[in-house]
């Protein structure tokens, strides 16, 4: 409480809604009451829906009917009604007068981006400028003029800003930096053409999805009246400048004011403002502006007349009838204003100062952390000014954490360390790669670079090079709470920020490299009888596996391990992360009569295939998975039909016959290291081998344990170890010993190590009576101390090592109870 009340004595006079009927206490515990468990923290993604405003859209819509407003019917009527007053509540929001401005639905912001560039009067002689901080939907503008042979270029803008945090917006106190000009296919103005009738858009956010920081909406007046000076006389300045607005992400808490700033063009979401409905936006047009847009397709609703067999159409006059193709989603419409009355109720400016003073205090408090050595943990993104006044300050926290040595964690670690925790955030670049190089300082070559090494958006290449491709976003809504600040910090901290501690048993990981004791432990683990315990075979890719006491080796592992794979009818590799049912079908292989048995609580019969018996094939094919081509067989329609009953969804079942790598392995293996390329695999995520020991599952489920009755009280299951899906299980070793192994003998077999296995989310799904059910754990505790880089290591990967055999002897078996002599130097 401590905390709370010196949070409230610095913010106070912003945070909650004091003048609302409901404290921000009482919204969350009467309409969220979802997020008891969840700290939501993506509202510049998508806001959150009240529960109370889903119960009045369901109501309005269970009692009432509303048809399709293109007719005369009493119900259509009803629709249109409703659909009017929309389009005044829209504009009303905006202070946008009905007699200047019109509204236009679309499907969404992009929707009406769109809507802008297919029909703007672009010219060889038009300029597209466009701030370098702009969701992609808006860069897309540029093709459009780009292929009109108009000119487009970005810019930088900096507001000087008085002592109090209060920017200046005059003219003079906008500083404004050019990029290159773009043209396509040398445009040339034509001859004859006077310039200053071309047709200019000047378009930027009022708040950037990326760092928070907002425009100041001056820019509207000094294009429009100024764009000589605004451009140091450029010759791209002359013609008549229009202005857009992106406001998707800034009207949820701060729309703009039209009647003081009027900008040509506004595009809003409404899911950003109230978090449903989606797939609904709209576009804010002045009249003027729209009677310049050149439409060219017509379709049901915008035309008062057309002929089907000549060259005829009369289109509708109203501007809304003129731009909405087809039947507008009425129902949807319908329902903002359910959403509208929440806005209206709490006020957008007791939101704004809500948001502001969780997003300040967040600020403050990710600038103060420090790991043991001084080191500052948070880099932060945009203006990062802690005034409250600071116009500037949105409600996004972005930034990037460092280690003690000044080394990134990658954004990719820190959301999946935060789902873990149950915190929901985003990373990466927000589809707005202006802004995400401009902060994170990616100059062109960085981003090529970055894109030849594979990265594309949303993927998990988080680091490149020493330098971060993403960043960290944090955004809170109108619900946010202090204590959903506050959990957050308390997860930086104790997830991020290095501080003396004690290292239990030698076992934590956090950022170092894997300790281990390598002095004597061949002797030890000899003396101690570490042997094989266990030996299981998985023949299908994600399906349930079975032990065996002995067990034949091939050359890609053990023999039939993952030689088999499901794909659905578009070629995607079906897993339990997708299908989590798959672990319900359990497989056997009898080794003498060649017979791979599969069973499944949702098919009635048991499938047998012969494993030598070409009678169930239907051909060959070749598909791509981890830089590696493979070559299947193909089965027959009854096979296939009995794992898309086993599954719930139509696929196929395909057997590796053949394989040949593409890409090499770097030969610096560090720990965590992946895919083992070197060697044949089937459809192994990593390695031919995966290894656990019953001595590190006990550790952790003694962690479990404590973790479970720390914070409630409560004993937990243990955790199996075939959770893991580990091939080989030993006993007899110290905890965690394995980690420090780099090559070891069973019987007479040799392997190497290749690392430790990184865990991903698919170790908490478990099965309880015939269901699949998926919890936090163990990855949540396994990443409190088994992190390493990124990565939450547990088990090794191995693969067959020949030694000065030229191949494995194909006569090599492993049995349970084998020997394991392990060698660490």
């Amino acid at each position: 409480m401590a905390d709370k009340e010196e949070f409230l004595k610095e913010f106070g006079d912003y945070y909650g809604y004091p003048n609302a009927s409901k404290s921000i206490d009482e919204i969350r515990a009467s309409e969220f009451k979802r997020l008891t468990d969840t700290v939501y923290l993506d509202h510049a993604g998508a806001t959150l829906y009240s529960e109370l405003q889903m119960e009045a859209v369901f109501k309005d819509l269970s009692t009432n009917v509303y048809g399709n407003p293109h007719s005369q019917s009493d119900s259509s009527s009803a629709t249109s009604d409703i659909v009017r007053e929309a389009r005044r509540q829209v504009l009303d929001y905006c202070n946008a007068s009905q007699k200047d401005y019109k509204c236009i639905f679309t499907s969404g912001a992009t929707a009406a981006l769109k809507l802008i560039g297919e029909n703007f009067p672009w010219s060889c002689n038009s300029t597209f400028m466009y701030t370098m901080e702009n969701h992609n939907s808006v860069l897309g503008l540029r093709e459009y003029a780009l292929s009109q042979g108009a000119a487009a270029f970005a810019v930088d803008i900096n507001e000087a800003v008085d002592q109090d945090g209060a920017s200046r917006n005059s003219l003079t106190s906008v500083k404004v930096s050019q990029h290159s000009v773009q043209r396509r296919n040398e445009a040339k103005v034509l001859e004859g053409a006077a310039i200053g009738d071309a047709y200019n858009l000047f378009a930027f956010p009022s708040e950037c999805n990326f760092s928070g920081m907002r425009f100041g909406l001056d820019l509207v007046n000094i294009v429009k009246q100024n764009a000589e000076i605004f451009l140091e006389g450029s010759p791209y300045s002359k013609g008549r400048w229009m202005v857009l607005i992106d406001a998707a992400k800034g009207c949820a808490t701060r729309p703009p004011d039209l009647s003081l700033y009027p900008a040509d063009f506004v595009v809003i979401s409404f899911y950003k403002l109230f978090g449903y409905p989606t797939g609904l936006g709209a576009l804010i047009i002045r009249n003027d502006a729209a009677k310049l847009l050149k439409k060219t397709y017509f379709s049901g609703g915008t035309v008062a007349a057309s002929i089907a067999d000549i060259d005829f159409v009369r289109r509708r006059e109203g501007v809304e009838e003129h731009f909405e193709d087809g039947t507008i989603s009425f129902l949807s419409i319908a329902s903002i204003r359910h959403g509208f009355k929440i806005l209206n109720n709490l006020t957008t400016s007791a939101m704004c100062r809500h948001t502001m003073s969780l997003t300040m205090f967040l600020k403050k408090k990710l600038l103060a952390l420090r790991h043991e050595n001084g080191a500052t943990v948070c880099t932060l993104y945009g203006n990062c000014a802690l005034k409250v006044s600071m116009h500037e300050s949105g409600s996004i926290v972005s930034f990037n954490l460092k280690r003690p040595d000044g080394s990134w964690f990658g954004c990719r670690e820190v959301e999946k360390l935060a789902s873990l925790s149950g915190i929901q955030l985003r990373t990466g670049c927000f589809c707005n790669p202006g802004a995400c190089a401009k902060y994170l300082g990616l100059s062109h070559s960085d981003l090529l670079s970055n894109l030849e090494a594979g990265h594309v958006c949303w993927d998990d290449n988080d680091v490149i090079n020493g330098k971060p491709t993403g960043a960290v976003r944090v955004s809170f809504g109108y619900m946010s709470t202090y204590e959903d600040a506050k959990k957050f910090i308390d997860f930086i901290r104790s997830s991020f920020v290095s501080i003396p501690s004690e290292f239990e048993k030698g076992y934590l990981l956090r950022s170092k490299s894997i300790p281990y004791t390598s002095e004597g432990l061949e002797d030890r683990l000899s003396s101690s009888g570490c042997r094989l315990k266990s030996i299981n075979i998985y023949p299908i890719k994600s399906c349930a596996g079975f032990s065996v006491k002995n067990w034949p080796l091939s050359n890609t592992g053990l023999q039939y391990d993952r030689e088999w794979l499901l794909k659905s009818l578009t070629g995607e590799i079906l897993t339990q992360k997708k299908v989590p049912e798959m672990s319900l079908i359990n497989t056997f292989i009898n080794i003498k009569q060649q017979i791979l048995s599969v069973e499944s609580p949702h098919c009635k019969s048991k499938l047998q295939i012969k494993l030598d018996s070409d009678s169930y094939l239907f051909g060959k094919e070749e598909f791509y998975l981890h830089n590696q081509r493979y070559e299947v067989q193909c089965y027959e329609n009854e096979i296939n039909q009995w794992f898309s009953d086993a599954v719930g969804q139509p696929c196929t079942l395909v057997r590796c016959c053949q394989s040949e790598y593409y890409c090499s392995l770097n030969n610096n293996r560090s720990v965590g290291m992946c895919r083992d390329v070197d060697s044949r695999v089937n459809f192994a995520n990593e390695a031919q081998f995966l290894l656990i020991s019953e001595e590190s599952v006990s550790d952790l489920n003694n962690r479990l344990s404590s973790n479970t009755k720390k914070f409630s009280g409560n004993g937990t299951p243990c955790v199996n170890p075939m959770r893991f899906r580990p091939n080989l299980i030993i006993s007899g070793a110290e905890p965690y010993a394995e980690d420090g192994w780099r090559n070891l003998r069973i019987g007479n077999t040799y392997f190497s190590s290749l690392g430790g296995c990184n865990r991903c989310q698919m170790i908490n799904f478990y099965q309880q009576t015939g269901q699949v059910k998926k919890t936090n754990e163990p990855l949540a505790t396994l990443a409190s101390y088994r992190r390493v880089k990124g990565k939450i290591l547990f088990g090794i990967l191995l693969r067959y090592d020949p030694g000065n055999k030229a191949e494995l002897d194909t006569n090599s078996w492993l049995k349970v109870g084998d020997e394991v002599h392990p060698n660490s130097k």
